[in-house]
C-alpha cells in the first residue's frame, strides 16, 4: 500500500515529466511548482514558469511552450494549453477515472486507509466528573475524541483512546453530602431514574440548600478529608455513588458508539506525581516555599509560578497530571499524547507541558492540548450546579424523537423496529455531524431543527445521499463493470465533478489529521454528496437508453457510497441503507 494518494501519484508522474524536460533544456536541480487552477476551463493542474526564466535565461511563455510536448505524451494528460506563463494541464478523464474508481471499488469504504507507521498515539478524552450526566459539553468532547482517534488510526497510528474519570474531590462530596442528608436511602432504582441522572440530581440539590445553609460548604470539606483519611463509612457512600454515575455514564458512551482502549480512575491516580515533585525538588527544577509548598517559576518562558504540591503535602491537579503522564510512558512507550480538553485549560496544558520539559523527559514535545470551544445554548451558558446544562441522554432523546417524526411524516417505512434503528442512526449524525462541522476552538451554539436538517450541509443530508445510493443499487442489482469501460466514454461536467471529488478524498483525510480538523472531512462529504445529488438530478441512470452511460455512472455511484461511507465512520456516524 502507498503512503501517497492517487492524486500525488499523478501529480508526481507529471512534476517529473516537466523535471526531465527542463534538464532537456539546460541541465539543472529544478524546484517544480504545482498549482489548480480555479476553475475547470483553465485546467486541472498549471504549472507556472516564472521562477525558470532567470535559471534558463528564456521568457516563461517560451519555457511552458517547449515543455508542452513532453507533457502532452503522457497518457494521463489530455491536453494541455501554454496561457502566459502558465502551462494548464487537462487531465486524461478516462485515464483518471479508471485509476480512481477502480481503486475505491476495489478498496470499498476502507480506500485511502495508510499503512502502519509505528507512532504510538494515546488520546485522551471524555474525563467526565462522577457528580453529575454527561451534557453537551461532553458530547463535543466525545465526537471530536473519537473522530480524532478514528482519524489518527486510518492514517496508519496505533491509537489507544484513554478515560481519564474524575471520581474524587470536593464536587464529589457534595452530590455524596447531599443525598447522605436527603436521599433518605432511596436508590435509581426505587425512583425509577437512570442513575448518573440520579446522582446529578444531589449535586444540583447541594447547590440549592448550600444557597440558605452555608455550612453545607464545611460539611462536604470534612467529608473530603474523611475520603482521603480512608474513613469506612464514607468509602462506602463513595463506592456506591460512583458506581452509579460511571453506570449511567458508561450507558451513554454505549448509546453514542463510544469506546475507550482503557478507562483510568482519579482516585486511582491522584497520588502520582509527588514522588517526580520530590526528585525535582532535589534537581533545581522546583522549589520550596516557607509554609512547605513547592512551585516552580516559569517566569522564564512567560508564564507564571505555579505550586505543585500543598505545603500540607496533598497533591494538586497538575500534580495528578506529572504523574499520571509519566506513567503512561512507562506503561504504553507512546510515541505523541494528545488532551482533548476544553479550550479554558490552555493555560494549564502550557505549564503542564513546560514541566515536562524542565523534568527533562525526551518526549515533552510530543505532548499536545487540542482544545476546544464550548457548547452553548440560544439563552447562555449551561451551569452544572443550577441544573440548566441539556443531558446528553435528553438531547439525545430529543433528537431521536424529531427524526421519528420525519420518518413518520415520509410514510416510507412501516416496519417499527427497523423505524427505531434509523432515527437512532440520524439522532446520532444530526448531533456528531452538527458537533464535528466547526473549527474546534470556536465556541458555538447547539441548534437541534438545524441539526436534524436534511437538505444543507447536516449529517442527515449525508445519511439521505447514501440511502439513495443503496437504493439505486439494489434496483439496478449486478451489473458487470471493469475498467476497461471508462475507454470508450466521454464524461460530462457532473461526472467529472464526482471524479474530481474523489480523487480529493484522501488530501481530506490527511488534512483532517494533520490538522487535527474533523471538519475537513465534513467539508469534503457535503460536497461530494452535493455533486452527486446534483449530477442524480440531471443525468439518467437507470434509465439511460446508453447502456454504457449506465453502467460507467452506477460504477461511479458505487465510488461515492464507498467514499462516503468510509468519511462517515470516520465521523462515528453510520451510513444508511434506506430512509
Amino acid at each position: 500500500m502507498s503512503d501517497k494518494t492517487i492524486m500525488q501519484e499523478i501529480e508526481g508522474s507529471l512534476i517529473s515529466i516537466i523535471r526531465d524536460g527542463l534538464n532537456n533544456i539546460a541541465a539543472g536541480e529544478y524546484q517544480i511548482l504545482l498549482e489548480h487552477p480555479p476553475t475547470r476551463d483553465m485546467g486541472d493542474i498549471a504549472f507556472p514558469m516564472f521562477k525558470f526564466a532567470g535559471q534558463l535565461r528564456m521568457k516563461p511563455f517560451d519555457i511552458a511552450a517547449k515543455l508542452k510536448a513532453d507533457i502532452d505524451k503522457s497518457e494521463l494528460v489530455a491536453k494541455s494549453e501554454v496561457k502566459g506563463a502558465y502551462l494548464n494541464v487537462f487531465l486524461n478523464q478516462k485515464a483518471v477515472a479508471a485509476r480512481i474508481i477502480g481503486a475505491v471499488c476495489k478498496a470499498g469504504s476502507s480506500f485511502g486507509r495508510k499503512p502502519r507507521n509505528g507512532v504510538k498515539m494515546l488520546i485522551e478524552f471524555s474525563s467526565p466528573n462522577t457528580n453529575k450526566p454527561l451534557h453537551l459539553g461532553h458530547c463535543r468532547n466525545n465526537v471530536i475524541g473519537d473522530a480524532i482517534s478514528r482519524i489518527y488510526d486510518f492514517c496508519g497510528y496505533d491509537v489507544i483512546k484513554l478515560n481519564l474519570i474524575n471520581d474524587r474531590g470536593i464536587h464529589i462530596c457534595k452530590s455524596m453530602l447531599a443525598y447522605k442528608l436527603f436521599g433518605n436511602h432511596s436508590t435509581p432504582e426505587s425512583v425509577g431514574k437512570k442513575s448518573d441522572h440520579f446522582v446529578g440530581d444531589y449535586y444540583v440539590r447541594f447547590a440549592n440548600e448550600a444557597k440558605a445553609n452555608p455550612d453545607l460548604e464545611n460539611q462536604a470539606q470534612e467529608m473530603l478529608r474523611k475520603w482521603e483519611n480512608h474513613d469506612p463509612e464514607t468509602l462506602e457512600l463513595w463506592k456506591q455513588m460512583n458506581g452509579w454515575a460511571v453506570g449511567g455514564i458508561k450507558e451513554t458512551y454505549k448509546r453514542m458508539g463510544i469506546e475507550f482502549s482503557d478507562i483510568e480512575y482519579e482516585s486511582n491516580v491522584y497520588m502520582y506525581g509527588k514522588e517526580i515533585i520530590e526528585k525535582g525538588l532535589e534537581k533545581g527544577v522546583f522549589y520550596k516555599e516557607a509554609d512547605g509548598s513547592v512551585w516552580i517559576n516559569n517566569e522564564d518562558v512567560g508564564l507564571d509560578k505555579k505550586i505543585v504540591l500543598r505545603g500540607d503535602g496533598t497533591s494538586i491537579y497538575i500534580t495528578q497530571d506529572i504523574g499520571t503522564a509519566t506513567r503512561r510512558h512507562e506503561k504504553y512507550n507512546f510515541s505523541r499524547l494528545m488532551y482533548v480538553v476544553g479550550s479554558e485549560q490552555i493555560y494549564h496544558f502550557k505549564t503542564l507541558f513546560t514541566i515536562f520539559r524542565k523534568l527533562g523527559y525526551d518526549w515533552a514535545d510530543n505532548c499536545y492540548h487540542l482544545s476546544y470551544g464550548m457548547v452553548n445554548l440560544p439563552n447562555g451558558r449551561m451551569k452544572s450546579r443550577e441544573g440548566t446544562v441539556v443531558d446528553a441522554d435528553n438531547l439525545i432523546d430529543l433528537l431521536y424523537d424529531m427524526a421519528m417524526e420525519a420518518i413518520n411524516d415520509k410514510q416510507r417505512i412501516a416496519d417499527e423496529s427497523k423505524k427505531s434503528d434509523i432515527a437512532d442512526k440520524i439522532s446520532l449524525a444530526a448531533l456528531k455531524y452538527y458537533l464535528l462541522n466547526f473549527s474546534t476552538g470556536k465556541d458555538i451554539i447547539f441548534n437541534p431543527e438545524k441539526s436534524l436538517s436534511f437538505d444543507g450541509n447536516t449529517g442527515p443530508y449525508i445519511q439521505y445521499t447514501t440511502a439513495r445510493i443503496n437504493s439505486l443499487m439494489k434496483k439496478a442489482g449486478q451489473f458487470n463493470a471493469d475498467n476497461d469501460i471508462f475507454a470508450d466514454y466521454t464524461f460530462n461536467d457532473d461526472e467529472w465533478a464526482i471524479i474530481a471529488g474523489l480523487l480529493d478524498y484522501e488530501k481530506a483525510v490527511t488534512s483532517a489529521c494533520t490538522q487535527n480538523a474533523p471538519i475537513e472531512i465534513c467539508s469534503y462529504l457535503y460536497d461530494l454528496a452535493k455533486n452527486f445529488n446534483k449530477f442524480y438530478h440531471d443525468n439518467q441512470i437507470l434509465n439511460s437508453d446508453n447502456e454504457l452511460a449506465k453502467i460507467v455512472r452506477l460504477q461511479m455511484a458505487k465510488a461515492v457510497l464507498n467514499i462516503l461511507t468510509g468519511g462517515l465512520q470516520l465521523l462515528g456516524i453510520s451510513p444508511l441503507e434506506e430512509m
